[in-house]
């Protein structure tokens, strides 16, 4: 499960643990409670995450909704690009809270986990479509090192 901070300091030694097109990464600060996993993202406030996978799938909702801003969402709100994107879209988001287990998500939208899982999934492979088409098309900042961007969903 995810535990989601919204602090502009870091802990610990802070990398980057994925680096995305348009600006986007994840970064991974290893402080003395352990592993915290940080989206960073153009005009985004931030948000930490204590699994990679959590933060990583945040970061494909976050490009499936081609960006979203959760200033003024609150602590439990949902940003309105998320809601509008879709049932799959929004489940996925739904996983990466604190409290939205496999298990609570797929009871909230009267579902088994397999099938909030497939939509997870769905979410995965739009965001690494998006991308591929912002490297293709040579739309933002250069980078000479996509080599730990994924190209492909992880199945």
């Amino acid at each position: 499960m995810s535990r989601t901070r919204h602090s502009g300091v870091p802990d610990g030694s802070l990398s980057v643990h994925r680096e995305y097109v348009l600006g986007v990464r994840i970064e991974v600060d290893r402080g003395p409670d352990g592993e915290t996993y940080r989206f960073e993202a153009p005009d985004h406030r931030g948000a930490a995450f204590e699994s990679a996978d959590d933060a990583e799938l945040y970061a494909d909702v976050y490009f499936d909704t081609n960006g979203f801003r959760e200033a003024d969402t609150g602590e439990r709100g949902i940003p309105p690009e998320v809601v509008q994107a879709g049932r799959d879209t929004l489940a996925a988001y739904l996983l990466t809270r604190p409290w939205g287990s496999r298990e609570w998500v797929a009871s909230y939208f009267g579902k088994d986990p397999a099938t909030v899982e497939r939509y997870a999934g769905w979410v995965r492979e739009r965001a690494a479509e998006v991308r591929r088409g912002v490297r293709e098309r040579g739309i933002g900042p250069d980078r000479s090192d996509e080599s730990n961007e994924p190209d492909e969903p992880d199945d």
